[in-house]
């Protein structure tokens, strides 16, 4: 089976999109990349904050020219779970028209924030009907994704009502993209339904469920890393074991947390030819939507399976 880095490097010379491993950055330190900031020009259209990109983009195609969107953390340089924002990032959850979070306890300064403005929230957690304390990734997940798309259109239709069916349009159209990564996930899960896979961090784990794979991460590891503890030199053992014995058909590394423990367990998937797909929290730079970012995975996944 081929290693994943080869699947890679043919999937970003077919769709010149390129899968990166990503820490999440603020609007303060994105290297240049401002892409998803501010926008649209129409003075007279919606104004939207989003905390991260991954939503920010999902909230401009819902939007089209009838919105402005700003995305806070627009970046690769900054944990999302501990970024402090900025005045200028708190007046802009405030003095938006649409706010949109992910909620989960993932970017609780910015629900905090948008808690004590003027704007209509969107909270993609509550949306997706995840809490705190849930896996807070939920951006991975079809429900969740397809869910926020719809609170997210009904607020805008709450903003411009002159303009719902312009906003009913784009969500169908948003719609239709969504299904059809669906039917791939579905087409995809013929083969990886019972999947075993391991994985350095939960980061992926809604996407792992909708391609119907099972998590065979060490218990004692999963449980350390979900606590943000250190795992024991015991539980990395256990972990390695169960790549060298095949016992995990798949390693999931969230390379934006990469260290010298995930580098003893990527070491010795590689020596055991177990595939690795490389995920992130923040959106690459190299993807301009949501659903362009996870199809690139679905086809990663896809290709080893």
């Amino acid at each position: 089976m081929p290693r994943i880095h080869k699947t890679l490097a043919v999937i970003a010379s077919c769709t010149a999109l390129l899968l990166t491993a990503t820490a999440c950055g603020s609007n303060t330190a994105n290297g240049g990349n401002d892409t998803n900031n501010a926008t649209g020009s129409n003075g007279d259209a919606i104004t939207v904050t989003a905390s991260v990109n991954q939503w920010g983009t999902l909230a401009k195609e819902l939007g089209g020219d009838l919105v402005n969107v700003n995305s806070i953390i627009n970046s690769t340089n900054t944990e999302a779970h501990d970024y402090e924002p900025t005045t200028a990032d708190v007046n802009r959850l405030h003095n938006a028209t649409v706010d949109i979070v992910n909620g989960a306890d993932y970017d609780a300064w910015a629900v905090k924030a948008a808690a004590n403005g003027k704007a209509t929230v969107v909270n993609a957690a509550e949306a997706g009907g995840k809490k705190e304390g849930d896996n807070p990734h939920v951006w991975f997940s079809a429900e969740v994704r397809t869910k926020t798309a719809d609170a997210i259109t009904d607020a805008y239709r709450k903003a411009m009502p002159s303009k719902a069916d312009e906003f009913t349009k784009l969500n169908t159209s948003w719609h239709a993209k969504e299904t059809e990564l669906e039917q791939r996930i579905a087409k995809i899960k013929e083969a990886t339904k019972g999947m075993s896979y391991g994985a350095t961090e939960s980061v992926a784990r809604y996407l792992a469920d909708d391609l119907g794979m099972t998590d065979r991460t060490p218990t004692g590891y999963a449980r350390s890393i979900a606590n943000d503890s250190e795992p024991t030199p015991g539980e990395i053992t256990q972990f390695i074991n169960a790549l060298k014995n095949k016992r995990i058909s798949m390693l999931i590394f969230n390379a934006q947390e990469a260290n010298a423990t995930t580098e003893q367990i990527t070491a010795a998937a590689k020596q055991a030819d177990v595939p690795i797909i490389e995920v992130s929290e923040q959106m690459p730079s190299s993807y301009s939507s949501l659903l362009d970012w996870m199809s690139a995975l679905v086809s990663a996944i896809g290709h080893t399976s």
